[in-house]
């Protein structure tokens, strides 16, 4: 079959994290692929303008005879484009359906859970494919689609319970915790959604040790839990962390599996990398190859990504969640253990910020000093009854607000290490702070 005869995909919402990965991995597989968003710059639309995939302007006048769309959950069945779409008949398939059918022709692995999804699925998807043919969607805006691939890696998310849609081989369950609470009412309500998810799994689980409510987990296929405990089916022993990264060993019970470094840091990161190797267990992947790839994994986007400018290390982080912005810290503290450790935090939604306000406090007073910024209003959610300093004032270490034209009081801070957190646009400040610290130190030279 021509690329004449295939049909073209026009994504509604290109640039969302998902869908772009989900883009690139059609447009590898020699899809003719297309999409519209906002104006507004994102992270995300490197890697498309990178394979020359165009993106257009919400217009309606975009959707025309011929086409199928892929619709991002983030636009209502009234947006404009999806509109249009109907009035013309064309099949128009929502992101997380799409993906459902989708990994039907492959062995599939979903990464799910309430932290931690991206990094485990990045990781997931560098041993893998560092292996066998694998195709992978990670949600910092990253895919690959291979035509010959035999496994896909992908990050099913939980929200509004999406992840329903998918029926994988393998799921690795990092955690559950209450989060989204613009939809989900209580723990238990995110804790069903984990366990219908269970129910439609085909082979096996692959479960966090220490969690309590997925420990709660019913299914009809075997639940296999990792951790650092005696009760766990596959745990890592002799745990050593440096300021290099993490090394262990790993036990199926009392099977020696092998011997690993991980690049990374923080106790999260270790746990991340074990519902890893458990995957690879169960599908008989060699260990030792296994350990080789891991040992050279790099990271994902938006997680500890950090650079050097002047006398300051900067890290830029997508945690928007009081565990995650914990074990953020846990790794600064681990990779810098005698340098200050600096927070500047963007909250994410209003319902979040009032629901978790007393956990986002105790979690950033694990810093040595704190910043904030405005909280950032989401396409769901553009205003609230919570203002960033009912933030600040219950913040131990600080909790000044910050402005983007103003990032001065950042200055005060030398030789020491500041992370920028948060899931919005936290990245421009942060842009902001580097031209400051550059700028002055060209000052002062």
């Amino acid at each position: 079959m021509t690329n004449q005869n295939k049909p073209i995909y026009h994504f509604v919402g290109i640039k969302g994290s998902g869908m772009s990965s989900l883009a690139l991995i059609l447009h590898e597989q020699g899809e003719q692929v297309q999409g519209s968003d906002v104006e507004k710059y994102f992270f995300t639309q490197m890697g498309l303008e990178k394979a020359g995939i165009p993106i257009y302007t919400f217009d309606a006048d975009n959707i025309t005879e011929g086409l199928t769309i892929i619709a991002g959950n983030a636009f209502p069945d009234d947006h404009e484009e999806l509109v249009q779409a109907r009035a013309l008949g064309l099949k128009v398939i929502r992101y997380h359906d799409f993906i459902g059918h989708f990994i039907q022709r492959f062995t599939s692995f979903a990464v799910t859970g309430s932290h931690g999804k991206t990094s485990t699925t990045g990781l997931l998807a560098h041993v893998l494919s560092g292996i066998v043919p694998t195709s992978y969607l990670i949600g910092d805006g990253t895919g690959h689609g291979r035509p010959d691939a035999e496994f896909f890696a992908f990050e099913a998310c939980e929200y509004q319970r999406h992840f329903l849609a998918y029926s994988p081989d393998y799921v690795i369950m990092t955690n559950i915790d209450f989060d989204h609470p613009d939809y989900y009412k209580s723990i238990e309500d995110v804790f069903s959604a984990f366990q219908t998810m269970a129910q439609q799994v085909k082979k096996g689980i692959l479960a966090f040790g220490d969690d309590p409510y997925l420990r709660k987990l019913e299914a009809d296929v075997p639940i296999y839990y990792y951790g650092v405990n005696q009760e766990d089916d596959i745990r890592a022993e002799n745990i050593t962390r440096t300021t290099e990264g993490s090394a262990f060993d790993v036990y199926f019970h009392e099977e020696f599996i092998g011997h690993f470094n991980l690049p990374a840091f923080g106790q999260h990161n270790i746990n991340n990398a074990l519902g890893v190797i458990a995957a690879s267990y169960l599908e008989n992947f060699d260990m030792e190859k296994v350990a080789e790839e891991m040992n050279s994994f790099s990271g994902v986007k938006r997680r500890f990504s950090e650079k050097k400018v002047s006398d300051m290390v900067i890290v830029d982080d997508y945690a928007h969640h009081p565990a995650e912005i914990k074990a953020t810290i846990d790794g600064a503290r681990q990779k810098y253990p005698d340098k200050e450790i600096v927070a500047v935090f963007q909250p994410h939604t209003f319902s979040r910020t009032i629901a978790l306000m007393d956990d986002f406090a105790e979690a950033l007073n694990l810093a040595d000093s704190v910043y904030l910024c405005d909280i950032f209003s989401s396409a769901r959610e553009q205003s609230g009854n919570v203002k960033i300093e009912d933030l600040g004032a219950k913040i131990d270490k600080g909790g000044e607000v910050l402005q983007e034209d103003n990032l001065s009081p950042l200055l005060n801070h030398k030789d020491g290490v500041v992370i920028f957190m948060g899931a919005g646009d936290v990245q421009k400040f942060e842009q902001s702070y580097e031209n400051l610290l550059s700028n002055t130190t060209r000052s002062v030279l």
